[in-house]
């Protein structure tokens, strides 16, 4: 919105015409969100715990933990206003990627604030049937992968690309429709298992998310794609836009979701964070290089799915306890060092995949 309010005004001033560079919009976009952030995030906790809107905790789950029931939780309402917000005011409203990507996210975040809802205020622990949540996910996903399918105007928009390779791409053809939904929905529910600690999900988050933005940025240029092997995709550069909001409402969110929270973000922010992760990996053509920076989110849903196979199949344990940092945990890890070195290797898999921009 105040792109086209800055529009209007640079006709009567020139130096206006700065706000139509990308690059500054992002930054003002990852300002905005911050800013909402900190504004907002000590009203919106004293008003969770106003109304008793606490996270409940596993009686089976580390002992430390004990502690942490009733802080309140569904803070993740927070980032998806920080996020929505700063996209709206800086992002290009014409350009269907900010579109698609805002009714994904919000899209995500609306199951995932039902299910909290239903657990911490209705006092139903089961919170929404699994069936519900998944179905749900993947109404959303697969209209997603349909629309972004049908509505391709370039083979490169539905080609999966290989790092390292340059000029290579492989048609993907209708394959790219079951693709997407996979990423959207896998990315969403991986986050949302490894949103177990203070903080532990979303500085990744943060990173991987901002990493998406850059290979958006370089993927909407055309002499950047050029110089560095890439297929030009018009438009997609104003990912970039939301990708910074991203960024600004994630760290600004950290403030208080750091070791010790003081708010959790719940399924609302972790469904939808992680949903935005994997469209924005299909948009810029990454989803491989979202498996390589994602890591940490993987092994978390490894190791998930490792636990439960091998109890069913042997019924033995591999974990002490799934997901992941809940093993190390139970080994004698601090709460602050699981999620520190969690972080940290995050950081090397994102500069990893950052590599591959040139390693190609």
């Amino acid at each position: 919105m105040l792109l086209y309010l800055f529009d209007y005004l640079a006709q009567y001033y020139p130096p206006f015409n700065v706000v139509q560079y990308l690059t500054l919009r992002a930054i003002l976009g990852a300002l905005t969100a911050l800013f909402i952030a900190f504004m907002v995030g000590p009203w919106m906790i004293r008003h969770l715990s106003f109304k008793q809107i606490g996270q409940a905790v596993r009686d089976d789950g580390p002992k430390s933990h004990l502690s942490k029931a009733g802080t309140p939780t569904m803070g993740g309402t927070l980032i998806l206003v920080a996020i929505a917000v700063a996209t709206l005011c800086w992002g290009d409203l014409g350009n269907r990627y900010v579109w698609v990507m805002l009714v994904v996210t919000l899209g995500f975040g609306m199951i995932g604030f039902w299910d909290d809802y239903k657990k911490v205020a209705l006092k139903d622990p089961k919170g929404m049937a699994a069936r519900h949540k998944y179905f749900w996910q993947s109404a959303i996903a697969l209209g997603t992968a349909c629309f972004l399918y049908f509505t391709a105007q370039t083979p490169a928009e539905t080609a999966l690309l290989i790092p390292t390779l340059k000029h290579i791409s492989i048609p993907l053809g209708w394959i790219y429709i079951p693709l997407t939904y996979f990423v959207i929905v896998g990315t969403s529910n991986a986050v949302n298992l490894t949103d177990g600690l203070d903080g532990l999900a979303i500085l990744p988050t943060v990173m991987v998310g901002g990493a998406l933005g850059v290979f958006a940025y370089v993927l909407g240029h055309s002499v950047f794609a050029n110089y560095l092997g890439f297929p030009y995709i018009h438009g997609v550069g104003e990912m970039i836009v939301f990708a910074a909001a991203l960024v600004g409402a994630g760290l600004g969110f950290l403030w208080f979701n750091a070791y010790p929270a003081q708010v959790f973000m719940g399924d609302v922010g972790a469904l939808a964070l992680g949903g935005a992760l994997g469209l924005m990996a299909v948009l810029s053509r990454q989803e491989i290089v979202l498996f390589i920076m994602g890591g940490v989110f993987v092994m978390e849903t490894v190791s998930v799915i490792l636990q439960v196979g091998s109890y069913k199949l042997t019924g033995r344990r591999i974990f002490r306890m799934a997901p992941l940092h809940h093993h190390f945990e139970l080994k004698g890890w601090p709460e602050p060092r699981v999620i520190v070195r969690f972080w940290i290797i995050t950081f090397i898999l994102v500069l990893v995949g950052l590599a591959t921009l040139k390693v190609r």
